[in-house]
């Protein structure tokens, strides 16, 4: 006889933000992804709980981007960035990994605008202004970037080197242009001009991405790339093939980017939903669509002449039983649904002004709520019959609703 003993531990926290639409498949894949990263949200943000529970910083982009749009502050989030900014020498890279350090300056402007606490932010000054003028060294005299260190943005997208050369060429000119702003903030406008400078000088150089969905979104989003032509000659190309778990948000966020929410949400509803398919109450660390025939469901014992999805699949540091079924970086769908078809985003920190620009793609309507520290801006949209979208919203005191497209580059 066998026995398994399982024992449930996650913090009690209050599920403040919501997402309703007409779509049950992708109602459940929001509520996944915050379950996702509710279970990572232990003494830090592990990036899975079963095998690295460690604070990876660039996977936390959007674990953090999920918090905000579901728990709204917690401080698991500010514990884990300083705790991997404290272990850091700012002349290596976090985790080892070059794009991971401008991922943790990428997260704290993110943060600023959510929560708005200057007190945190004034806190990084010292790390941030040394570690963004190491970055602005990175780029060569015609703007190309020489980045040191691990050269990588996830591993399903290591094999195709030239398409990390071009993820991290946009990376790299996200991370000045974000750390521009933010030391413009805080009063220091020698870093700032260096940052710009830096950030000008590399916006020259569009590297090809060679196929890779993961290097064309971040061209996009960088706006080195026009996002309609990203998308029509990549990111479209094969649908949602060729995804990540992790920067398959960053595909979608570029979709979103070129006005094309229908094949986002298309991609969701196929990828992520596939998880589902298969039994899947937590999203993966990786997950590939050729894994699906002929694979058996996760919650089953496996068939006689089935595939076993967890144990027959995987690649890198996560093969076979290895692969972790619970993994926060997979949770994008659902910071993703609430930023662009409910259509919340911050525009002053704290979310003092706000605008609400709905997407519904192929949706009738939606509903929900998004947590900003005055307390939630509930929303509802609806299609009418000509095509267009009525919404209606309710904002705490304290925050400015503002409506309207924002297709602004250099935020992921």
């Amino acid at each position: 006889m066998s026995h398994v003993r399982a024992v449930l531990q996650l913090r009690d926290v209050p599920y403040l933000g919501s997402f309703r639409c007409d779509d049950e498949r992708l109602n459940r894949i929001w509520e996944v992804g915050a379950y996702t990263v509710h279970l990572s949200m232990q003494e830090y943000l592990w990036d899975g709980i079963k095998r690295d529970r460690l604070v990876w910083i660039g996977d936390m982009h959007p674990e953090v981007s999920t918090i905000h749009a579901v728990f709204g502050f917690n401080d698991v989030v500010p514990r884990s960035l300083d705790l991997t900014r404290d272990i850091t020498p700012v002349t290596e890279w976090m985790n080892g990994i070059s794009s991971y350090s401008m991922w943790w300056v990428l997260i704290h402007e993110d943060l600023w605008f959510h929560q708005g606490n200057r007190g945190y932010l004034e806190a990084q000054q010292p790390y941030l202004g040394a570690l963004l003028r190491r970055l602005a060294n990175l780029g060569g005299p015609d703007g190309r970037e020489r980045i040191d260190g691990m050269r990588f943005l996830d591993w399903p997208s290591s094999p195709n080197q030239q398409g990390v050369t071009a993820g991290l060429q946009a990376l790299l000119v996200m991370t000045l242009e974000a750390g521009q702003r933010l030391m413009t903030t805080l009063g220091d406008g020698d870093t700032a001009a260096l940052c710009a400078e830096a950030a000008a000088g590399g916006r020259r150089v569009v590297p090809d991405p060679n196929g890779s969905k993961s290097g064309a979104a971040l061209l996009a989003l960088a706006g080195l790339l026009d996002p309609r032509r990203a998308a029509d000659e990549v990111l479209k190309v094969g649908g949602p093939k060729g995804l990540s778990t992790f920067y398959g948000f960053y595909v979608l966020q570029a979709l979103a980017r070129s006005g094309d929410v229908t094949t986002a949400l298309d991609f969701i509803r196929s990828y992520w939903g596939a998880m589902l398919d298969l039994g899947a109450t937590t999203f993966w660390e990786d997950f590939d669509l050729d894994w699906v025939p002929n694979a058996a469901r996760i919650d089953e014992l496996v068939p006689p002449g089935k595939k076993d999805i967890h144990g027959d699949f995987g690649a890198y540091c996560y093969e076979g039983f290895r692969h972790s079924l619970c993994h926060g970086w997979a949770s994008g769908p659902t910071a993703w649904l609430s930023q662009h078809v409910l259509g919340v985003k911050p525009l002053e920190p704290g979310c003092r002004r706000v605008r609400i620009a709905p997407q519904l793609g192929n949706l009738r309507w939606a509903e929900g709520a998004y947590p900003t520290p005055p307390g939630l801006i509930q929303v509802r949209h609806k299609r009418r019959a000509d095509g267009s979208v009525a919404t209606q919203f309710e904002a705490p005191a304290g925050v400015t609703v503002e409506t309207g497209s924002d297709r602004r580059a250099g935020s992921p």
